[in-house]
């Protein structure tokens, strides 16, 4: 039987109450029960830790946001992280990515490295899914996607750091400046040398190699019989050592050597005492380097039980100004999100702030240079100029 209701006898304010609450109903059906953030990192192989600590950075904030009753436009809905290893290889990123989109989610923290997010970027975009990585070659955000946002500096900050520290505070006339072969390491060497020769300084040496090379005798009795004083260097950590118990070898050990953030790595201790000094530009500052760092740094010892290996604080912190973006947008819908992201200036716990321009560009980026000094890794100086 049709049962209408009679609007002559049905109260006014019961009428506007079951109007209201259609209305909220109608409001919480866009969000779903449940928001999926895709985590894309090196979980396995020689950057695993790093990634890993990029993961749990993510899975931190997470679950404090989880924890604390997360809601989008008046519903508390649960963030779920989707993790992926993409080995640090933009074949696998792309397959990983791609299983990202396929699953649902609404946005990528991810990738570490350079080459792989710029082989990602253009499958997220397809989708306008935001990508949030950490990688710092210019290009990805040259892309022209509104997909693409970075959490640090780019190399073009930190290549004119190198140069400019290398010229300026290490004294010296006869540079060499050797790369990884990847993206990141030749476009950031390119850079640093670029810096050099602007300020007067002669680069003798300039050697490309792969990622993963570590015979390095002939290129030692190069370097010395160039008289090289100052090795800039974008290789990975283990092959720096490499590079110098082959300097050891043929005794030319009065050098110093400046690299990327490849090389500030705990490993890098081996090295220690080798030679006269080595030095790490890094556009990822350590979370003991901010006033809120230490209550970050307690969390998540006490999680991990271990200290972070990279930047874990940044992911954390990328997590909630995502999360921030989600809330502004009332949406689920990633090209909402990707809208919210690029007019948020979100509050991140630990750096302070996170805010983008209009390629995707941190505003607030630095870049600090390091000393080995006593088996860790101490702040000389730190710039958002240079």
């Amino acid at each position: 039987m049709n049962q209408s209701i009679d609007r002559r006898r049905f109260p006014a304010h019961l009428a506007f109450a079951a109007v209201a609450a259609t209305a909220l109903l109608a409001g919480c059906g866009k969000v779903p029960d449940t928001i999926k953030i895709g985590v894309a990192q090196p979980l396995s192989g020689p950057l695993a830790a790093l990634g890993q600590d990029l993961l749990n950075g993510v899975n931190l904030a997470v679950a404090e946001l989880n924890k604390g009753g997360y809601s989008v436009d008046g519903k508390v809905v649960k963030l779920e992280v989707v993790p992926v290893d993409d080995r640090a290889d933009a074949a696998t990123g792309k397959t990983v990515a791609q299983q990202l989109v396929d699953s649902g989610v609404v946005a990528v923290i991810g990738h570490l490295n350079s080459g792989v997010s710029i082989e990602t970027a253009p499958i997220y975009a397809a989708k306008d899914i935001p990508q949030i990585a950490i990688s710092t070659n210019p290009k990805f955000t040259q892309l022209g996607f509104p997909t693409t946002f970075r959490m640090v500096a780019n190399d073009t900050l930190q290549a004119r750091a190198i140069g400019s520290f290398a010229a300026t505070q290490l004294g010296a006339s006869r540079y060499a400046a050797l790369d990884d072969g990847t993206p990141y390491g030749k476009g950031l060497a390119d850079g640093a040398a670029e810096q050099l020769k602007a300020e007067k300084k002669e680069v003798v040496v300039r050697k490309s190699f792969d990622d993963k090379t570590t015979a390095f005798d002939a290129l030692a009795g190069e370097l010395k019989a160039a008289k090289v004083e100052v090795i800039v260097s974008t290789l990975n950590d283990f092959q720096a050592i490499a590079l110098l118990e082959a300097l050891k070898k043929v005794d030319h050990t009065k050098v110093r050597l400046l690299g990327g953030d490849t090389i500030k790595t705990t490993d890098m201790a081996k090295g220690a005492g080798i030679v006269e000094g080595i030095y790490a530009t890094s556009p990822v500052l350590e979370a003991k380097e901010f006033a809120t760092g230490k209550p970050f740094l307690e969390k998540y010892v006490a999680e991990f039980k271990k200290p972070p290996a990279y930047g874990g604080h940044y992911s954390y912190d990328s997590t909630y100004v995502l999360s921030a973006a989600i809330q502004k947008a009332k949406s689920a819908d990633p090209k909402d999100i990707t809208k919210a992201m690029h007019s948020i200036n979100g509050y991140a716990p630990v750096i302070g702030t996170m805010t983008w321009d209009d390629k995707g560009e941190q505003r607030y980026g630095a870049v600090g240079v390091y000393e080995l000094r006593g088996g860790g890794w101490e702040l000389r100086m730190r710039s958002d100029r240079w």
